[in-house]
C-alpha cells in the first residue's frame, strides 16, 4: 500500500475507501468491456450524489447487479427491478435502476451492430489517455468538448444517465484523461 504521507489530489481526502480508489484505480486506463460497462453504470448512479457514496456501495452493486453482466441485466423484469428498489445497499432511484437495464440493452445492441464499447469510448481521445497538467483542483473541468461528443453519441445509441459531466467523470475514472494534479504522486506514475 502506498504511504499516507505522499501528496494526493485534494478531492481524495483521508477516507480509506477514497484513498484506495485514488491510489489504485482513478485514472488508470481501462479497456475491459465489463469494467467499462460497470463504471458507466456506477458513474450514472452517482449523478447528484458524492462518489464516495457509490464507492462504499460498489461491492453490493456488483452482487445484486450480477457482477455487471449486461446479458443478464438486459433481461431484468419488473419484479427484479422492484427487488432492487427495495434494497438499501444500492441507490434506490427508479430512473437509475431502470436506466441500468436500458444501458445493458443499449450495450448489447452496440456490441451486436458495431463492436466494443471500449472502441466507442476510447475514440474520443484517439485511443490514448490525454495527459492534462492541472496544478489545482479548481482548474479541472467538469466537462469538455470530448465528453460532450461522447454524451451525444451514447444518447444517440440509447444509453441513459450519460450527460457530459457524467461522461467526463467516466473519462477520468477509466484513465481516458489523467486529471491527477501535477503535485499528486499518481500524476507522474500515469504519464
Amino acid at each position: 500500500m502506498t504511504s499516507n504521507k505522499q501528496k494526493r489530489c485534494s478531492w481524495c481526502g483521508t477516507d480509506p475507501v477514497y484513498v484506495r480508489y485514488h491510489d489504485k484505480e482513478w485514472g488508470v486506463p481501462v479497456y475491459s468491456e465489463r469494467k467499462l460497462f460497470e463504471m458507466l453504470i456506477l458513474e450514472g448512479a452517482q449523478a447528484g450524489l458524492s462518489w464516495i457514496t457509490v464507492l462504499k456501495k460498489r461491492p453490493h452493486y456488483r452482487k445484486v447487479f450480477d457482477r455487471f453482466n449486461p446479458e443478464v441485466i438486459a433481461l431484468y423484469n419488473r419484479k427484479k427491478i422492484q427487488q432492487l428498489l427495495n434494497d438499501p445497499g444500492i441507490i434506490r432511484n427508479r430512473l437509475k435502476v431502470e436506466g441500468t437495464v436500458k444501458n445493458a440493452q443499449a450495450y448489447l445492441r452496440l456490441r451486436e451492430s458495431e463492436g466494443k464499447l471500449a472502441d466507442l469510448l476510447w475514440q474520443f481521445v484517439d485511443g490514448e489517455p490525454v495527459i492534462n497538467r492541472w496544478r489545482t483542483l479548481k482548474q479541472v473541468p467538469a466537462k469538455t468538448i470530448e465528453s460532450d461528443a461522447m454524451s451525444k453519441e451514447l444518447k444517440k445509441r440509447g444509453f441513459t444517465f450519460v450527460g457530459s459531466t457524467i461522461c467526463y467523470a467516466l473519462m477520468q475514472s477509466v484513465g481516458m484523461v489523467n486529471d491527477h494534479t501535477t503535485d499528486c504522486f499518481r500524476y507522474s506514475e500515469l504519464c
